[in-house]
């Protein structure tokens, strides 16, 4: 599992890119489905590994699944085309639609995939898959939403999120759930405003890349592994900083596109849905405190003789980057001012 790509490697990320690019400037829906297509054929082989079955299995299991909510779009497009005057069938083709959309992304109640394949990948592809393949499916269906519809998606993307991770043992599955819970946020944004949405991506595909890189440089998988292996403090500290940041508690940078979500909500009178997005957190925030605790406190005498080291430079970067978690609450303080 390494973060350097060879050439094949970086030939398909482009493609990946380029596929994401051709699908959000697109004025017809064949176009959308056709970046799509070029996005799922330039992600399988960046995913696929002949020396690890579990990404084999994770890319076939990917594929499936992208391949059936790809013909659900391109049906429902054709019905729409077909049966553009009878109004009827409007209300039935947007769920359609948005089905099929948010299956692409991993949104509850359609995320059976998500966490088994995201169990089978390494870090750097968990990353693309939490954060850059989410871009094209939600910019889609921010062209045909039906509002209802969305509001019930969001609930269920809280509370499968926050319920999912509750009995997880694996880093990656415990990511899974995270990523579907902040999902429900993403939508509630878009749903506001695209800039709004972009400006919740950016910040969370940062705070992803943290943890990614974080679990990456120390090699670990599941949950026990920070308390067995013997860590540096420091390093402890700043899994603590990014977990309660990924989390969304006040003082640090991951609170601040959650708070300007619940202004808007509450402006909006949507008081119900505000309460089940900061009762859902409080869960996610539970279960983070639960491992960073148990990482401070369990104390493996067996293990003393292993010591995890990370190179200077790298050090210096993620604790600059956990100092930038940090400035949430002041961003926040100085954006109505």
């Amino acid at each position: 599992m390494y973060f350097s790509f060879n050439s094949s490697k970086m030939f398909f990320f482009i493609i990946l890119i380029f596929s994401t690019l051709i699908s959000i400037s697109s004025n017809s829906w064949i176009g959308c489905w056709i970046g799509l297509e070029i996005n799922l054929l330039s992600f399988i082989p960046l995913i696929s590994n002949s020396n690890n079955l579990l990404s084999t299995e994770a890319s076939l299991k990917y594929f499936l699944t992208q391949s059936i909510a790809s013909i659900n779009f391109l049906f429902s497009i054709l019905l729409k085309m077909i049966l553009m005057k009878n109004f009827e069938m409007i209300f039935f083709l947007s769920i359609m639609i948005n089905s099929s959309m948010l299956m692409k992304m991993g949104s509850a109640p359609f995320h059976f995939w998500f966490p088994n394949i995201i169990e089978g990948l390494s870090w750097f592809n968990n990353f693309i898959l939490m954060t850059w393949q989410k871009i094209t499916p939600m910019i889609i269906l921010s062209y045909y939403f039906n509002k209802n519809f969305i509001l019930i998606i969001i609930m269920l993307n809280a509370i499968i999120g926050a319920l999912g991770g509750l009995n997880q043992t694996s880093l990656r599955k415990l990511m899974a759930f995270s990523s579907i819970n902040n999902l429900g946020w993403m939508l509630s944004s878009i749903m506001i405003s695209e800039n709004l949405w972009l400006f919740y991506l950016m910040l969370y595909s940062f705070m992803i890349s943290i943890m990614c890189f974080l679990f990456h440089i120390l090699n670990m998988f599941y949950i026990n592994q920070l308390f067995i292996n013997n860590m540096n403090s420091l390093i402890k500290i700043n899994l603590l900083i990014n977990f309660l940041s990924l989390g969304g508690l006040p003082p640090f940078i991951g609170f601040l596109p959650k708070w300007i979500i619940i202004n808007f909500l509450i402006m909006n009178q949507m008081y119900f849905l505000t309460f089940i997005l900061i009762m859902m957190s409080l869960i996610m925030l539970f279960f983070y405190i639960r491992i960073i605790y148990s990482s401070f406190m369990f104390n493996y005498l067996k293990m003393k003789w292993f010591k995890i080291f990370i190179k200077n430079n790298k050090f210096l970067l993620i604790n600059f980057i956990s100092f930038f978690s940090l400035t949430g609450m002041i961003l926040s303080t100085f954006l109505y001012l």
